[in-house]
């Protein structure tokens, strides 16, 4: 999974950024396109109560990465976002998009005056018109091939037509992407396109410290709103873990930003996890949501799913409440399940492949 964080000039993504990764990026820096990354573990408690069942000689939790992408102010203008900035924004699975709530003189808001809506509201704009631009271009591109006659079949050629003026319409009233609606077919059709306003979105309203959370409405699609104190979370997490843990408390800041920031993202992208184990290596792996066990097998090695046979499954729940893996198999809770299997989060696997 990686996430991009964006927003505009002095809304605090670096200090968000230092937070979820306990980095140490200088913050304030405006007018550069730079992008900073940093891989993070996945928290998750379930990996460490595996470990001490099984005590393994390595540990392996999922991973997510963050980069915090400057950049954007939304003035790109009628050509569009480009170059490196762009090919940076596509690579994303999602983003997080830091809204600025909070007054500070020190630090001059480049509009003058702090309005979360109109921020947010102009971000999206930026992405829109990307969007347009790219759906133009392709249009013009589809109807080429199909004067030309050669290649694709034609009717396939037809049914890209008719989604990207479905999107030329969506873009053109000034909405996003994500708000449409698409088949599994459709979904399909876009696997190599990048659209900005396609990609999930977890708006966070940065505030000051003790401010208190304003009304914020954002009904859209793939997208979720959280309100934190992106610069107490930041010095907090310089922390060593026990000073931190008085401080959380302290402020009553129940869990530290990263944890909350990572199960809200895999909700937004319809992710989840599941475990292998065993005396080398006890691991967590990522997943999406309905996935099959071959696609599942598919994240550890794609010669496991090739030669998927069937997967040994047990749950994560079941396997705790039991105690063992011998305890599970006497009780018929270690089954064997085959290609059409659908893999719940917290699902243990064991697979059998033959290649």
């Amino acid at each position: 999974m990686k996430l991009g964080i964006i927003g505009l000039p002095q809304s605090g993504k670096t200090t968000l950024f230092n937070a979820l990764t306990r980095a140490t990026q200088p913050t304030g820096i405006t007018g550069k396109i730079e992008v900073h990354t940093a891989v993070v573990d996945v928290p998750d408690s379930r990996v460490d109560k595996l470990t001490a069942m099984f005590q393994p000689k390595k540990t392996i939790y999922a991973k997510v990465t963050y980069a915090d992408i400057a950049g954007l102010d939304g003035s790109a203008g009628k050509s569009g976002i480009s170059g490196t900035l762009l090919n940076n924004l596509t690579q994303m699975d999602g983003f997080i998009h830091v809204v600025r709530c909070f007054e500070d003189e020190n630090v001059p808001h480049p509009n003058g005056s702090v309005d979360a809506l109109r921020d947010l509201a102009a971000m999206d704009s930026e992405f829109i018109l990307n969007d347009l631009i790219a759906v133009e271009r392709r249009l013009e591109k589809l109807a080429e091939e199909k004067k030309k006659g050669a290649g694709r079949d034609k009717a396939v050629i037809d049914r890209e037509i008719e989604l990207f003026n479905r999107f030329h319409e969506q873009l053109s009233q000034d909405k996003l992407l994500r708000d449409l609606p698409l088949s599994a077919e459709e979904e399909k059709m876009l696997a190599g396109f990048g659209f900005l306003s396609r990609k999930p979105v977890l708006v966070v309203m940065n505030l000051s410290e003790g401010q208190k959370e304003p009304v914020f409405t954002y009904d859209h699609a793939h997208s979720q709103v959280v309100a934190l104190q992106a610069k107490l979370e930041m010095d907090i997490a310089q922390l060593p873990p026990d000073e931190a843990e008085m401080f959380l408390q302290e402020y009553g800041i129940t869990e530290p930003s990263l944890n909350r920031m990572i199960r809200l993202s895999y909700d937004l992208l319809g992710l989840q996890s599941f475990f292998t184990v065993g005396p080398d290596e006890v691991r967590a792996w990522t997943t999406r949501r309905g996935a099959t066990a071959p696609e599942a097998a598919g994240e550890i090695h794609t010669d496991l799913q090739k030669g998927f046979i069937r997967a040994e499954v047990v749950s994560y729940d079941d396997l705790m409440t039991l105690g063992g893996m011998n305890e599970a198999k006497g009780k018929g809770r270690l089954r064997l399940e085959g290609k059409d299997y659908i893999v719940a989060d917290g699902d243990i696997l064991n697979i059998r492949f033959n290649i």
